[in-house]
């Protein structure tokens, strides 16, 4: 629309929120309940404005229909109403405003003052944020400068030349018939990744799609994510984000992407396109791809809080609109906000027409975008009613019975900052949940740390222990030993320490609670000894993830052997410290991840569906084939054993035992393939007896993390284990094992065996 016509306004409809084209123009519908005018603002291709107020007020929305405006159309929104922060009140006009429904956005904050509602001190306090609020990347807030009367100095600077653009999209779209593979989480293999991190050094990828949604989409990634094993892609947020001032200083940028603007629209500087509505189509695009390819695609969704900051934040959307009903405020001062994230600011899921917003985002992935399920950051803020976590809370409820979002996968970051934020094992059925248990668990066993057997073997097996209840499976327990927040798996058998200097916060951000090991180094070593000790220990952590029940999670780039140099926050690293570096991928290392990732899928008691049954109780299929008062079952029919090396289950002293650090698990299987798996964490040999005969006659080893790749030797395949000569055991290193022989697990090792079905 150019700027001398004058556009045609109707009143329109107050739903759908948003603006929504239906072909010969376009209705939009904003929600205000402070506001006492709403104009529309359409911008042209060279900046000009046009105001247009919104003719009609419904149900606290604001509405007009105006023909001949179209797809591609820039716009915004300006606020008039009363300016009372006392009561939360911080709507200005001369504030440009993104429309919370946007479907696209495009543009960047630049950093003027005019973006700020009050004006601020020319310095910045004194006293310095917390870490946590460091590492959320909040902008440079300065209090206000207050009147000598206690009055607030107002900027009423015009913010347009210095904020997004809110676009009309078309919906339209060509999905050939596709079909969202929506895999049973026993199935599920989880890819945590960047859309940007992915593909932006990978050779394969024409320059001009890399790092982008198109880049994502093209054969070599995806044939390279189909043949590593995985089933579902998880990115972190994609949601249109905001790069903070603060960062520009350092001349660094927001990564991750955890400081949301717009919950509908696919971040505008991930896609290659740079037509208006170009970002939906090329994410709509990949998607597509990627289903055809057998993987799903989850999203890393921030709900909690946006990107507008704490109370001295840049005024961009939601504190314009209606700062009261967006944001939860403190208590003693509604012009300030109750704080659960660590960002400044917690969005007011208690308020009927924000938890609107929150579903119809959800509803809006899933059934136009094909999404198939998502990870929700801080979730604990979610479920928070009046202060503490509500399982039950408006949100969960609404989702537990929401026909389109009780379908697709919903897993928990199940913690915040909050009081009691730690909520692992709190969440509904319907949730799993990222399990920071056993995180914590593995990486303390395979460091050595002392008495972690009895825990260990409730990780392996499920969580049980957390998660069951009220009717929860073992797909609850997300499994993970490195995510994006952290080190990297190279990183955590490399470094004892964080070192974040290239943050530019002194190395104060970042946890420096890892539970890392550096293997007697810190950082690069040419010592072959201590590469080959990280490497196995890297292998064991792996392997470990991928047997254990419940759903494996693995951080992308891990299998390659990806180092972020010892930061673990790298939040604000937009460079090639956390982009995937394919030309130095650890080719061994890639294969090891493939082949357990086949032993995981090739073995259902690996993917179980249920939790495993009393040690005392026999399994079903077992029952049904025992006649009436049939007691002569052998004790190897239950589904699951521990040993101790000496081939005799474990006792209670054995569990107790501080020193113990290694043990033997046993797995039936339906299908005869039982599996034994052996973990030493000691720095020396460890001998183990394999159980008698009564539970498996003969063993073969398929898996053994003191080979670069995983392949066990020929013959009998632990490699550097060597069998024992036995009674039972043939002289020779040629053939299978026999139960109760004796091998050698080496130091530091992982080693799997398969039974040989008689058959």
């Amino acid at each position: 629309m150019s700027e001398s016509e004058a556009p045609a306004v109707l009143p329109g409809r107050a739903r759908p929120l948003g603006a929504t084209w239906d072909g010969v123009g376009t209705n939009f519908a904003v929600f205000s309940s402070i506001a006492t005018g709403v104009e529309l603002c359409l911008f042209d291709d060279d900046g000009n404005e046009q105001r247009v107020p919104l003719p009609e007020r419904d149900e606290m929305v604001w509405h007009g229909y105006l023909c001949g405006v179209v797809p591609g159309q820039r716009y915004g929104y300006r606020v008039d109403g009363a300016f009372d922060p006392a009561h939360g009140c911080k709507s200005r006009a001369s504030k440009l405003l993104l429309d919370p429904y946007a479907k696209e956005i495009r543009g960047i904050v630049q950093w003027d003052a005019a973006c700020f509602v009050e004006r601020a001190r020319a310095e910045r306090p004194a006293e310095e944020p917390e870490p946590e609020e460091q590492i959320a990347a909040t902008p440079p807030e300065l209090e206000p400068e207050a009147d000598s009367d206690g009055s607030v100095d107002i900027n009423d600077d015009d913010s347009a030349p210095f904020v997004p653009r809110s676009i009309v999209v078309d919906d339209t779209f060509d999905w050939q018939a596709d079909e969202p593979p929506r895999r049973p989480w026993s199935e599920t293999v989880i890819y945590e990744t960047h859309v940007r991190g992915m593909t932006k050094r990978h050779p394969g990828v024409a320059e001009h799609l890399r790092g982008t949604y198109a880049g994502l989409a093209q054969p070599v990634a995806l044939d390279y994510l189909r043949d590593l094993g995985i089933t579902a892609v998880e990115l972190l947020p994609v949601h249109e984000f905001v790069h903070h001032g603060h960062l520009d200083e350092l001349g660094l940028r927001n990564y991750w992407g955890y400081d949301s603007i717009g919950f509908f629209a696919p971040h505008h500087e991930y896609a290659a396109s740079t037509d208006l509505g170009g970002a939906v189509r090329e994410f709509k695009e990949m998607v597509r791809e990627l289903h055809r390819n057998g993987l799903e695609v989850i999203l890393d969704v921030v709900y909690n809080h946006t990107g507008e900051g704490n109370h001295n934040g840049p005024t961009l959307c939601f504190r314009g609109l209606d700062n009261p009903a967006y944001y939860r405020p403190a208590p003693d001062d509604a012009s300030k906000y109750f704080d659960y994230t660590g960002t400044g600011n917690t969005l007011n899921m208690r308020h009927p027409q924000v938890l609107q917003l929150v579903l119809d985002s959800l509803r809006y992935w899933v059934s136009e975008m094909h999404v198939d399920g998502f990870r929700f950051d801080l979730a604990v803020t979610l479920g928070r009613s009046v202060g503490e976590f509500d399982r039950w809370s408006a949100f969960f409820a609404a989702i537990q019975q929401d026909p389109v979002l009780h379908d697709v996968k919903l897993i928990a970051e199940p913690w915040d900052l909050g009081l009691g934020g730690y909520q692992v094992g709190a969440f509904p059925a319907l949730w799993s949940e990222w399990n920071g248990r056993y995180r914590d668990c593995i990486r303390d066993f395979w460091r050595g740390e002392e008495g972690k057997l009895g825990e260990l073997a409730s990780r392996l097996s499920g969580s049980a222990d957390v998660f069951q209840h009220d009717d929860r499976k073992p797909r609850a327990s997300v499994n993970f030993v490195t995510v994006h927040d952290g080190f990297t798996l190279a990183d955590l058998v490399s470094y004892n320490e964080r070192h974040n200097e290239a943050n530019g916060e002194g190395n104060n951000d970042g946890t420096a609670d890892n539970s890392s090991w550096n293997c007697g180094a810190e950082g690069p070593t040419e010592d072959p000894e201590i590469q080959a000790l990280r490497a196995r220990q890297a292998r064991n952590m792996l392997a470990t993830v991928m047997l254990s029940q419940g759903v494996p999670l693995l951080l992308g780039g891990d299998e390659i052997g990806r180092t972020q140099q010892g930061n673990n926050n790298g939040y604000c690293q937009d460079n090639e410290l956390t982009w995937l570096d394919w030309e130095r991928a650890d080719a061994p290392l890639l294969e090891f991840a493939r082949r357990v990732i086949e032993i995981r899928r090739d073995h259902p008691s690996l993917r179980r569906t249920a939790w495993f049954a009393d040690p005392a109780a026999v399994p079903a299929d077992i029952a049904a084939d025992l006649g009436p008062g049939d007691d002569s079952v052998p004790e190897h029919v239950r589904e699951m054993a521990w040993f101790f090396p000496t081939g005799a289950e474990m006792a209670a002293e054995n569990w107790t035992d501080a020193h113990a650090k290694c043990i033997g698990w046993f797995v039936r299987a339906a299908d005869d393939r039982h599996l034994l798996v052996f973990l030493n964490a000691h720095f020396e040999p460890v001998p183990f007896v394999l159980p008698d005969t009564s539970w498996g006659t003969r063993w073969e080893a398929i898996l053994d993390t003191g080979s670069p790749d995983g392949s066990p030797a020929p013959g009998f395949g632990a490699r550097p284990a060597k069998v024992r000569r036995s009674k039972t055991q043939p002289a020779a290193n040629t053939g299978p094992i026999i139960g109760g022989a004796t091998i050698d697990v080496a130091p530091r090792t992982l080693l799997v065996l398969r039974h040989v079905p008689e058959t």
